[in-house]
């Protein structure tokens, strides 16, 4: 299975692994740990996450309050993580995404 990040989902992940890393060293790395863990999870079982558009399904993260929204094309065996988006900082702006 073949996982993509868009670049404005790398950007998004960036900005948050350098923003806990701020807050408090080793948060940053933490938090990137749980992302790859998700991406994992999302690569093994990708129709396991609740759908929130037609197209677009979203992995919460465990022990921070961000999920990853992606798409999940079965024909073509690729899932696109569309964003990495904090939950309570505009919680549905990714809703309007394309992939």
């Amino acid at each position: 299975m073949r996982l993509t990040v868009l670049t404005t989902a790398a950007a998004e992940l960036d900005d948050a692994v350098y923003y806990y890393e701020n807050e408090l060293p080793g948060l940053g790395r933490r938090f990137l740990n749980e992302v790859l863990l998700a991406f994992g999870r999302i690569a093994d079982f990708p129709d396991a996450y609740p759908l929130l558009s037609t197209q677009n399904r979203r992995c919460l993260l465990a022990k921070f309050p961000y999920g990853i929204l992606y798409h999940y094309d079965k024909s073509a065996a690729e899932i696109i993580v569309v964003a990495i988006g904090h939950l309570h900082r505009k919680p549905d702006y990714w809703l309007s995404k394309p992939v």
